[in-house]
């Protein structure tokens, strides 16, 4: 387990200082996915990566497994790195562990969990639990998931950091019901990370969240960036615009994608998806020219026609 854990800190982070992410050969191309800085250490981020909950929560079943290999594997090749997952979602981190070391990519990915508990000791032992199933020592990302006993867990998360079992802490949440508390944790902890809900339906992060975030220099991962699929239900029998071609949108996914990339305090996005062809297509949002502010508010009157 130590050499596991000294080869995969090695790779992420070479003699200690996290650059650049390990990314597919294969991935590198005039039209890469592009990267951004996590403003606590610098290291590149790939804009894309995978959400795990509920499409990744497929226990044993050989047959299931087999499908979701090829999304894990064009995620890779694609040039994303980010998979998030939590003890939450089920058998989730079991089957991306496992399909990560098939792969033989387990060390090559950004792997973020969370701790979904009670209790300094039931916190330790569940977050020893995810890093084990998702074949992370160290965990790239470990999150207080939805603001359960933060205090606590964020005190154990600092000292995880300081002796390398973590490289990075955060706090999330997936409504905009968390946000009062989520504003008090930003305000009084360090954090290098959190995650929330945006996208062109739900921007209710556009007030505080996303500005304090930029502020205080965290890092922000997206969840619900298709608002549930509620933004494919508001343009249902719509053609794309033509005028999204402009910054290489060539469908309704990459439009939504490419709004909240647009955004300034945003890191990485993390679309959910078990479909091969899905995530293809949520890799292409990471790629070409981002729309301007000017043209964001054009998105936005888009969807109100």
């Amino acid at each position: 387990m130590f050499e596991t854990m000294n080869r995969r800190k090695f790779l992420k982070t070479g003699s200690g200082l996290a650059i650049a992410p390990i990314i597919n050969p294969a991935a590198s191309s005039a039209s890469a996915m592009r990267t951004r800085p996590i403003p606590s250490s610098d290291e590149a981020l790939p804009v894309i990566g995978l959400g795990t909950s509920r499409v990744f929560d497929v226990g044993g079943s050989a047959s299931r497994r087999a499908a979701l290999k090829p999304v894990l594997k064009a995620l890779y090749d694609g040039g994303g790195t980010v998979v998030d997952s939590s003890p939450m979602y089920g058998s989730s981190e079991a089957v991306v562990g496992d399909l990560a070391q098939q792969l033989e990519i387990a060390d090559r990915l950004f792997m973020a969990s969370k701790v979904w508990t009670s209790g300094k000791q039931a916190g330790i032992e569940q977050m020893h639990d995810s890093m084990q199933l998702m074949h992370a020592r160290p965990m790239d990302l470990m999150q207080v998931h939805n603001l359960i006993d933060t205090d606590t867990h964020l005190d154990t998360l600092r000292e995880w950091k300081q002796q390398g079992l973590v490289r990075y802490i955060g706090i999330t949440h997936y409504h905009s019901g968390g946000f009062a508390e989520m504003l008090r944790v930003m305000q009084r902890h360090e954090l290098d990370f959190i995650q929330i809900n945006y996208s062109i339906l739900e921007r209710e992060a556009d007030q505080k969240i996303l500005p304090l975030a930029q502020e205080r220099g965290i890092a922000t991962l997206i969840n619900r960036p298709y608002a549930r699929g509620n933004v494919f239900s508001a343009v249902r029998g719509k053609p794309l615009p033509i005028w999204a071609t402009e910054y290489d949108c060539h469908s309704w996914g990459q439009f939504f994608l490419k709004f909240v990339l647009a955004h300034p305090a945003v890191s990485c996005v993390i679309p959910g998806t078990s479909k091969l062809k899905h995530m293809q297509d949520n890799l292409a949002a990471g790629r070409g020219r981002m729309p301007p502010e000017k043209e964001r508010q054009r998105m936005l009157a888009e969807l109100a026609t």
